[in-house]
């Protein structure tokens, strides 16, 4: 199974399809929470969200939507990756709750050679997350470093370091 792309491997305008989905659990969400030391009653505290918001329920956290979707495209576009150079914007558009399942896709918008090393260039990728009714929540735009072939071929070649079983 590949994991990553080489930078001829990319095409603009293609869009990679990124599965599975994932659905979020109440626990999920207030792990994150926790573990980022994010507090807010908006994420972690249920009678709050009923009594004082718009929505009457808890929602996710960004910042967690954010992670999946970054998570979920590195099969994808990121699995080769040499370095993540930017997120360029980052935008929720609209809550997702406990329950909701997140998918997402990435789009190649632009790639560059790299003007200092000629084994790597930048793709330039546009990642959207939307819920089980195809409602985009959360849309990401970045800059990631990948190896060519040749620096890849250098190095080991498809699984570099990966050692061979010893009888």
């Amino acid at each position: 199974m590949q994991f990553g792309r080489y930078y001829e491997e990319f095409e603009v305008g293609a869009v990679y399809k990124h599965w599975p989905g994932k659905t979020v659990t109440e626990y999920d969400d207030h792990l994150f929470c926790l573990l980022t030391m994010n507090h807010h009653p908006l994420h972690m505290d249920a009678h709050y969200a009923e009594e004082t918001t718009d929505f009457k329920r808890n929602v996710v956290v960004g910042n967690y939507v954010y992670s999946l979707l970054l998570g979920m495209s590195v099969p994808d576009v990121s699995g080769k990756a040499i370095a993540n150079l930017e997120i360029e914007s980052l935008r929720h558009t609209k809550p997702t709750f406990h329950g909701d399942t997140i998918y997402g896709e990435t789009e190649v918008l632009d790639k560059t050679p790299s003007k200092s090393k000629d084994d790597r260039g930048i793709v330039y990728v546009e990642t959207r997350g939307y819920k089980q009714d195809g409602t985009v929540v959360c849309t990401f735009r970045r800059k990631v470093m990948v190896p060519k072939f040749s620096y890849g071929e250098a190095r080991g070649g498809e699984q570099p370091g990966r050692p061979v079983p010893q009888a």
